[in-house]
């Protein structure tokens, strides 16, 4: 075969082959090993599901991936109210700033309701677990800027190496808290709020210093992911076994 020809059959490939490395990857927040170790931390005894969001992307695309972040662009204070108005925009695809807190909500929702019409409802308390490890990422509670993009990898996988060889410095990070059975979804706003907001900080705060977090700062965001999903864990009471 003449060269000019391999050359010309070769080039759509390697286009192609560009295309695909050159490509902006999608957020992902933490890696897999991060998250099964957040719920593992948290005691939850299907910890192996928690990474389980993220597999749904490659068929779901953006109605699972909105569910990962907050573009808070306008650097706005997380409410409770806010938090709670999110949760009807579970798995909008259009919802470009995405509703990393509603998906909390909404997602411990769907466990319930499925639970009450007596189906398998646990896959809904895996979103939760993994949507609860998002919240402690400082960049996905922030704005999509370029410092965001630049460090986002790095921050993603910072701890993933050895993390699971190291729940027990989660668990040395975590806090109770107390999600009242009779406010368990006010409760929760209110807490889903105050990680975010404390992430949002840490996020600015990275960019003001044009850093990426210490393994320390990310254990302690890691600690906070996992208090909270102790106390869902058990304000949601039995599961499917």
């Amino acid at each position: 075969m003449p060269a000019d020809h391999m050359t010309h059959k070769a080039s759509p490939i390697v286009l192609l082959l560009l295309v695909l490395v050159l490509a902006p990857a999608p957020a992902r927040a933490w890696h897999d090993h991060t998250h099964l170790a957040i719920a593992k931390a948290a005691g939850d005894p299907q910890w192996y599901n928690a990474a389980g969001a993220d597999l749904t992307k490659i068929k779901a695309g953006s109605i699972e991936e909105k569910n990962h972040f907050f573009d808070n662009d306008g650097n706005v204070d997380v409410t409770p109210q806010l938090v709670l108005e999110q949760a009807g925009r579970y798995n909008d695809p259009g919802d470009e700033k995405g509703h990393l807190y509603g998906a909390i909500i909404a997602s411990l929702r769907a466990f319930r309701a499925a639970r009450a019409a007596g189906k398998y409802a646990d896959y809904h308390l895996a979103f939760a677990a993994h949507y609860l490890g998002d919240l402690s990422q400082p960049l996905h509670n922030v704005a999509y800027d370029g410092f965001n993009r630049s460090h986002h990898a790095v921050n993603d996988g910072l701890v993933d190496g050895d993390v699971l060889d190291k729940v027990g410095a989660i668990q040395k990070r975590m806090h109770e808290i107390r999600l009242r059975p009779d406010h368990f979804e006010e409760d929760l706003a209110k807490e889903i709020a105050r990680i975010a907001n404390s992430s949002r900080l840490l996020g600015l705060k990275l960019k003001a210093e044009n850093r990426d977090m210490t393994p320390e700062e990310a254990y302690t965001q890691l600690g906070h992911s996992a208090s909270l999903l102790k106390a869902v864990i058990k304000g949601m009471g039995e599961r499917n076994q």
